[in-house]
């Protein structure tokens, strides 16, 4: 329906109309009625949350059970969309509409997050390019899986950073946790099997594309790095990591910690 400067004067005087997806109830509606009702009407929607550091394959499988979609179609639908299986979705909250279907919420999610991902490129780097901005996820991604804490997140950077300098491989099992993989454990036996880009114990560099959606710290520890020399790292009895920049060290600090 469109409206005329006679609606918004009506507008004015019952109220402001809401932003957001709303539900009308019915159909045929006279002009008053639907005017009456983008003031006043509840909204249609749901809200569901995307955790920093979560795979798009796990984020997908939650919101169709949370909204009884088929995963399935949800992730073959996410396909279609896209060049690169990760990192395309922004963490956040998001309302979206009641009774969508599987292909109109990818498109939805896709689209909300590309403006988001803009945004946020503009902001820390003054401009959007999409090879770049993928690159600077890629790396932001390894951070968020491998960071203790987001305080911890510039220290992972600059070992990052130095180990790609020094053509070291990162050897990091963060990496391995892309996927369906997200929240499984990396064994030898997987590190062995894995001969995908995703293995920095196999391959050098960073994988080919993100391990996982990622936050605004980690895409900001991506650019500013801790400035140190240290090449590795290790979780301590206390959850926090110890670093250092040789490995002799680096092998006594893993015999402590699982002491």
């Amino acid at each position: 329906m469109n409206l005329n400067s006679i609606d918004a004067v009506v507008l004015r005087l019952i109220g402001h109309p809401q932003s957001g997806w709303i539900d009308l109830q019915k159909e045929n509606l006279t002009r008053i009625e639907y005017l009456y009702k983008l003031t006043t009407a509840k909204a249609a929607t749901h809200t569901v949350t995307l955790i920093p550091g979560e795979t798009t394959v796990v984020f997908l499988e939650q919101i169709a059970q949370q909204l009884t979609l088929d995963a399935v179609k949800l992730k073959e639908a996410y396909a279609k969309e896209v060049d690169s299986g990760e990192g395309l979705l922004v963490p956040d909250t998001y309302s979206v509409p009641k009774n969508i279907n599987e292909e109109k919420l990818i498109e939805f999610l896709l689209k909300e997050s590309l403006e988001k991902h803009k945004m946020l490129s503009h902001k820390l780097l003054g401009y959007y390019d999409k090879t770049k901005w993928l690159q600077l996820v890629t790396l932001a991604s390894v951070i968020q899986k491998e960071a203790a804490s987001v305080e911890d997140m510039p220290m992972v950077s600059s070992v990052i950073h130095n180990r790609l300098k020094k053509n070291m491989r990162l050897q990091m099992d963060g990496t391995l946790n892309y996927g369906k993989y997200s929240h499984q454990k990396v064994t030898a036996a997987r590190i062995r099997s894995d001969k995908t880009t995703y293995n920095t114990y196999r391959h050098r560099g960073l994988p080919d594309a993100p391990v996982c959606n990622v936050s605004y710290e980690a895409l900001e520890a991506a650019i500013n790095p801790k400035h140190t020399d240290y090449l590795y790292f290790v979780r301590g009895k206390n959850g926090e990591h110890i670093y250092t920049s040789y490995f002799s060290t680096h092998h006594k600090n893993i015999v402590n910690a699982t002491k």
